[in-house]
């Protein structure tokens, strides 16, 4: 099969699409909320997305079509929902938008330690090894800080994927600051 007829097969269920975003991570982006999370965190933002069953099914060609793919993007951002439990299809879409040029950020209720001792679960490792930064852990109401760049809660870390794989412990992205003198 080629790559066209491989993304005609492949289903995913989204929620909905951002194609221009400035709060999913950094830069403009195009946000993809996948559809389904079992997380079910007091206090999220996008409860409508928890419903497996929810949002709309479309092949990955069909959901490409959509992302309107504006030329001055970073990147893309895969929230939800939770986007692991459509590791397999996501990491198809990141593959393909990484062929792109663009980055990726991927949002997970799922922790770094959990998501690396999935290694026979299918999808997480590619999708894992796709992203540029992760931001992973659940939302804990009791942990909000509207302080936070790019999360929720304090227990949420930015964590810089290749270079985090690369040298065997979290390396943490931290926002670049701009002083004006």
């Amino acid at each position: 099969m080629n790559n066209s007829s491989v993304m005609d097969t492949i289903r995913v269920r989204i929620a909905g699409v951002a194609p221009e975003s400035v709060v999913d991570g950094s830069g403009l982006r195009c946000a993809v909320f996948f559809q389904g999370c079992r997380q079910a965190c007091p206090g999220c933002h996008n409860p409508d997305t928890w419903d497996p069953e929810g949002g709309e099914e479309l092949s990955l060609t069909e959901l490409v079509g959509r992302l309107r793919l504006n030329p001055l993007l970073a990147g893309v951002t895969f929230s939800g929902g939770e986007p692991f439990l459509q590791a397999p299809a996501a990491a198809v879409l990141a593959g393909f938008l990484k062929g792109l040029g663009l980055n990726l950020w991927v949002y997970t209720g799922f922790t770094w330690e959990y998501l690396r001792s999935r290694q026979s679960e299918p999808g997480y490792q590619e999708l894992l090894n796709l992203a540029d930064i992760l931001v992973d852990g659940p939302f804990r109401l009791a942990e909000k800080d509207p302080n936070l760049t790019f999360r929720g809660s304090s227990n949420q870390r930015l964590i810089r994927v290749p270079e985090s794989l690369a040298a065997g412990t979290i390396v943490l992205w931290e926002p670049q600051r701009v002083v004006i003198r």
